[in-house]
């Protein structure tokens, strides 16, 4: 039997956030809108759908008397991934037999 996937990170634009994430110490909003080619809007609502989840920590501050908005993968957050990861490679083997 082929395990769940999470449908938190079962959707582009939170998968691509999270993976992002996963292999930076931290991303700034621009960073994240600029690499994932998303909306301002839409990008805001999935990060918050992430922190909600506890799969992301959003730190807001001030850089250059401009408001920052910064992300960060929690340790939940990396678990979820690592594990969506390991169900979809599971999907994929299966495919392969």
């Amino acid at each position: 039997m082929l395990p769940d996937l999470d449908p938190l990170l079962h959707t582009q634009l939170r998968l691509q956030i999270v993976t992002l994430l996963a292999g930076v110490e931290e991303g700034d909003f621009n960073w994240l809108l600029e690499n994932t080619g998303a909306t301002r809007g839409n990008l805001s609502v999935q990060i918050n759908k992430l922190k909600a989840a506890e799969y992301i920590e959003v730190k807001k501050g001030y850089k250059d008397n401009y408001p920052h908005t910064s992300c960060v993968i929690t340790t939940k957050g990396r678990a979820a991934f690592e594990a969506y990861v390991a169900a979809i490679s599971k999907y994929i083997q299966h495919k392969n037999k």
